[in-house]
């Protein structure tokens, strides 16, 4: 069936606005209302304008969604042959495809994110769908263990059940599908949560399965905040995963709430990611990686490097021109192709990063911000900005940001850079600089997070593990480690004579 939501074509922020409608749940294949009757209201982060009103889901309305998927669990998706299940998959991701003009414009006008980035992430989107439905096919598989003539025992890797999941608002519809593949490929059923502040294309994503005809209650998605829809989600006994991103003091407290139903939890948390240039690094590459990680996606990244170490030989030569780059990086409406950073998702989260440049300048920084241009006043706009004479101490350097802030400081030797860019609480991703491929792998070895790149920006292989350690989270999802997660390991033993068993009790 058709919801009410939206029907986008056009890329205009005034056509996109006029088409956009308010949004309902997506509860066992309709698009209902929620039982508050008490819808919350979306901004557009450019002029902090309202967009439409969105359904406002708590405990009534996630447990008929959990109710819907665990009956779909347990029915029509659960016996459903794993061709038949992985053909709904690759239409999901055609259908995807073929709505990627209007997905992104979309998302660029719900979140602020320039439109240049969002249509690559939508694309990665379908993507997404695509390379889960070939591992699932290609790569689930159990094992074989025989026991001479005697046994053979074999594994076999069954769904879990009703899937929690509970995204994020920087990159809404990519990182929504990152969790949502694997686990409608794998076989599960799905509760997905959107992040309040990023409904829109949470929503085309549920107009779009929906359009690709899946089983009711195998899909569902109730918005709503977390304190009402999530915490019922986290609680709920009936669902046994919970995957969420997101901050880390929400993950703990999401952790704390699951406890009692013994959940499955996958957790991408927060990060404070250090980028190390050596004195003999490529330094114009090195710039425009340190760049890009820290300036694309407005700062609103898991990932960003926000904390860059530059060796004292070369810092003064690494500065001045970051400073320029700071100073060209072209800020304004996100809907804009030549736009590469818009503003911030939510006044909220705006005034969080403001009151940590404030910080900055009272814990002794000297704060070198880009320019907002005029026309911009009304939006969460907050210039690129570099944080000079910072050190690990400050705590605009311990805590996570997630703004387009960089904090700049120098180091003398490998070793000392090591100790401080394991000085923080967080783990999630790092960045080395160096044409000194020994100490490149050496560095990435001693630095204590879950991914490194070398020499590299953040270029994503969907084979291998996404995920952090520390405060950063707990779990791996990407590649066949997402297995680990969405899917229950079974070994099963089978004799194959007749081997000696104690008779107890016989005379």
């Amino acid at each position: 069936m058709s919801s009410n939501s939206v029907s986008v074509v056009n890329q205009t922020r005034e056509e996109v606005k006029n088409a956009v409608k308010d949004i309902q749940l997506y509860i066992d294949g309709q698009f209902v209302n929620a039982k508050s009757h008490d819808p919350f209201v979306n901004y557009d982060p450019f002029k902090n304008e309202e967009i439409n009103q969105v359904a406002h889901g708590g405990k009534e309305d996630i447990d008929q969604a959990v109710a819907a998927a665990r009956k779909a669990f347990k029915g029509e998706w659960g016996r459903m042959p794993l061709k038949e299940r992985l053909s709904y998959i690759h239409k999901i991701a055609d259908l995807v495809d073929e709505h990627i003009e209007e997905i992104a414009p979309l998302e660029s006008f719900d979140t602020g994110l320039p439109i240049s980035q969002t249509r690559k992430m939508v694309a990665r989107a379908a993507n997404n769908f695509r390379f889960y439905a070939e591992m699932v096919s290609s790569r689930l598989v159990g094992e074989v263990y025989p026991v001479d003539d005697e046994f053979i025992n074999y594994t076999v890797y069954n769904p879990v059940g009703v899937a929690g999941l509970i995204t994020p608002w920087n990159a809404p519809f990519m990182l929504e599908t990152w969790k949502i593949a694997p686990a409608l490929a794998t076989g599960n059923t799905v509760v997905l949560k959107p992040a309040e502040w990023s409904p829109l294309t949470a929503n085309r994503l549920a107009e779009i399965i929906d359009k690709a005809g899946l089983p009711d209650g195998v899909f569902n998605v109730v918005h709503g905040h977390g304190e009402t829809a999530g915490a019922s989600l986290v609680a709920h006994p009936d669902v046994e995963l919970i995957s969420f991103t997101g901050e880390t003091k929400t993950g703990s407290e999401i952790m704390k709430n699951g406890a009692d139903s013994l959940k499955d939890f996958s957790m991408e948390l927060g990060g404070k990611s250090p980028i190390i240039v050596f004195d003999d690094a490529d330094v114009e590459r090195a710039l425009d990686a340190c760049t890009w990680g820290i300036f694309s996606f407005n700062g609103e990244r898991c990932t960003a490097n926000s904390r860059l170490y530059v060796h004292e030989n070369i810092a003064e030569e690494f500065i001045a021109a970051l400073k320029e780059r700071v100073a060209n990086i072209v800020v304004g409406d996100p809907m804009n192709d030549n736009t590469q950073v818009g503003p911030l998702i939510h006044r909220e989260h705006y005034e969080n990063v403001q009151s940590y440049l404030k910080l900055a300048e009272q814990e002794g920084c000297e704060v070198v911000s880009g320019h907002v241009p005029e026309g911009c006043s009304s939006g969460n706009f907050i210039a690129p900005t570099v944080l000079l004479h910072a050190n690990n101490q400050m705590q605009v350097v311990q805590e996570e940001i997630f703004g387009p802030v960089l904090a700049a400081m120098t180091f003398t030797n490998e070793e000392e850079v090591i100790e401080k860019a394991n000085d923080v609480k967080y783990g999630l991703a790092g960045y080395v600089w160096t044409n000194d491929i020994k100490r490149g792998h050496r560095v990435a070895q001693a630095v204590e997070s879950g991914m490194l790149w070398v020499n590299s920006q953040n270029v994503r292989d969907l084979r291998t593990p996404f995920g952090g350690s520390k405060h950063s989270g707990i779990g791996r999802e990407g590649g066949h480690y997402a297995f680990e997660f969405y899917t229950e390991p079974k070994i099963i033993h089978v004799a194959m004579s007749d081997h000696y068993i104690p008779q107890f009790g016989k005379k």
